[in-house]
C-alpha cells in the first residue's frame, strides 16, 4: 500500500478535522495493532483535546470506509491496522497480547489445496494462531 491513511480518507471524501488528522497520523505511524484506548493515549499526547469518544467514532468511521481493518484476537479488545496491506497472517502471544505478523508460503499453498479439494477457489482468508512462547 502506497497511500497514507490521510490520502485514503481524502480519496473517500471524508471531512478531516484536526483531531481526525491527528488520529490518522498516529495510526499511520503505528507498527503494532493498537486498540482504541492505546490510540487515545498516543493521540491525546499529541492533542490533549482529543477525547476517547472521538477516537472510537473515528476508528469506526475509518473501518466503515475500508481504511482500517478491525481484528478481535480474543482478548476483548478490538485492534486496528490499515486495510489493503500486503496479505499476512497473525500469531498472537496469549501471555503478552503481542501480535506477530507473518507470511508462510507453505501455509498459503495448503489453504489453496484444501479449498480446491473441497471444490472451491479461495478468494481470501484470515489466519490467526494463538500460542505461548516455547520454554528454553
Amino acid at each position: 500500500m502506497t497511500e497514507t491513511i490521510l490520502e485514503r480518507c481524502e480519496a473517500k471524501g471524508l471531512r478531516l478535522t484536526d483531531q481526525r488528522r491527528t488520529i490518522a497520523a498516529v495510526l499511520q505511524e503505528a507498527d503494532d495493532h493498537p486498540d482504541a484506548e492505546e490510540l487515545y493515549a498516543r493521540a491525546s499526547a499529541v492533542d490533549p483535546k482529543i477525547s476517547l469518544a472521538t477516537v472510537y467514532r473515528t476508528v469506526k468511521l475509518f473501518e466503515e470506509k475500508g481504511i482500517l481493518d478491525k481484528h478481535e484476537f480474543g482478548d476483548g479488545r478490538a485492534r486496528y491496522e490499515t486495510a489493503d496491506r500486503e496479505h499476512h497472517d497473525h500469531l498472537i502471544d496469549i501471555t503478552t497480547g503481542d501480535v506477530i505478523e507473518f507470511v508462510d508460503p507453505e501455509i498459503e499453498a495448503l489453504q489453496e489445496k484444501i479449498a480446491e479439494k473441497l471444490g472451491y477457489k479461495l478468494k481470501g482468508h484470515r489466519l490467526e494462531l494463538f500460542g505461548v512462547p516455547l520454554k528454553k
